[in-house]
């Protein structure tokens, strides 16, 4: 049975979004580029034998870069690949549920995202994030030390939960914990769990604007 939940995976268009559309209602699986969003859309054609019947699973185009709506074509014969309809922007607003990894390396990609999260966290239902990243490590000239730089700019925005009621008095827009990966049982065990990986639960808190 899907359970009553819309999913967006921003940049996460395969494996991840395939099983998960064996319970949500909606998958909206995004990426930035004509070659990525085939090869994705490629992969739910192969596996769509896995999803349940009421399943609603869409490839589309999601430009950190312009934090605007998407571009929404109402003739569909004119529509382009990959583009939004109306109503998946109405699904986008309403998703519960967005996925991310492997999104944290630039720091001006980190700043476009976080422009995109802030747009749609605040904005339809509420909605909660759960990010997978690795720290990055590069021998920075300015520092004379290796550091992770990606990481301290995602770190820049976030405020870690660390009591009750932080939401009412957290002055950042978006509140997070770290999730202990060590908990969440391991199905792949070719795959090692290197100690710079992590995952994130994070929400928007609309108070704090």
């Amino acid at each position: 049975m899907a359970w009553g939940f819309s999913l967006l995976l921003l940049s996460l268009p395969g494996l991840a979004g395939i099983l998960l559309a064996r319970i949500a209602k909606t998958v909206l699986l995004t990426d930035h580029g004509d070659n990525v969003l085939d090869n994705c859309a490629k992969n739910v054609q192969l596996n769509y034998g896995v999803f349940h019947c009421h399943a609603a699973i869409h490839v589309r185009e999601l430009d950190w870069m312009n934090p605007s709506p998407p571009e929404v074509s109402t003739e569909p014969e004119c529509r382009k690949r990959y583009s939004w309809s109306s109503s998946e922007l109405e699904e986008l607003l309403e998703a519960s549920l967005l996925l991310a990894a492997d999104v944290i390396y630039s720091d001006d990609l980190t700043d476009a995202l976080f422009s995109v999260l802030k747009k749609l966290m605040s904005e339809g239902s509420e909605k909660v994030l759960y990010l997978a990243l690795e720290k990055r490590y590069n021998f920075s000239l300015d520092d004379l030390d290796v550091v992770a730089n990606g990481y301290s700019r995602f770190k820049s925005y976030i405020k870690e939960e660390e009591c009750e009621g932080l939401q009412h008095e957290c002055t950042s827009c978006f509140v997070g914990k770290r999730v202990d990966i060590a908990e969440i049982p391991q199905y792949v065990r070719e795959y090692e769990r290197g100690n710079d990986v992590e995952l994130w639960q994070i929400r928007y808190n609309k108070q704090s604007v």
